[in-house]
């Protein structure tokens, strides 16, 4: 049976990683079923969202604010559910350097994290995500390329 498109789901997810000292930004949750995980910033497209990454930029402005200090966005993964009913887009959102996020009520902290070294527990869908190897040579890819740039 055909579903129709106002019970499909679109998220889209942002993971901050700063040039300078090769960190990833994760914020921890305050609210709903996953408070108290960490996760990145990023939330569900709405209908006045064009794009997935229109949606993640809104997400970004509400949730740790200023979005100018991105220097580049790089898709990273996309997760559909079995039922095609549930998608999760996941980018690697590029600074220059490290900065302290406005947080919106939907968090309560936030911590700037080496490689491998993430903070516990976390959202089970960032975990699965981190664990993921295709996700996890994409991620050693652009720490590389940083490095041959300096």
């Amino acid at each position: 049976m055909a579903t129709s498109s106002l019970s499909k789901i679109a998220c889209s997810g942002g993971l901050f990683l700063a040039k300078d000292t090769g960190r990833f930004l994760f914020l921890l949750r305050d609210q709903g079923k996953t408070a108290g995980t960490w996760g990145f910033v990023g939330g569900k497209k709405e209908p006045t969202d064009i794009t997935l990454v229109d949606a993640l930029r809104r997400e970004i402005q509400e949730e740790v604010g200023n979005t100018s200090k991105i220097k580049k966005i790089v898709p990273l993964e996309m997760f559909l559910s079995n039922d095609d009913n549930f998608q999760y887009n996941t980018y690697v959102l590029i600074v220059e350097k490290e900065f302290i996020p406005t947080l919106n009520h939907e968090h309560c902290g936030y911590a700037w994290c080496n490689y491998e070294h993430w903070p516990k527990p976390l959202h089970m869908g960032v975990k699965n995500s981190l664990n993921n190897r295709v996700v996890k040579a994409k991620l050693d890819l652009l720490l590389d390329l940083f490095k041959i740039i300096e």
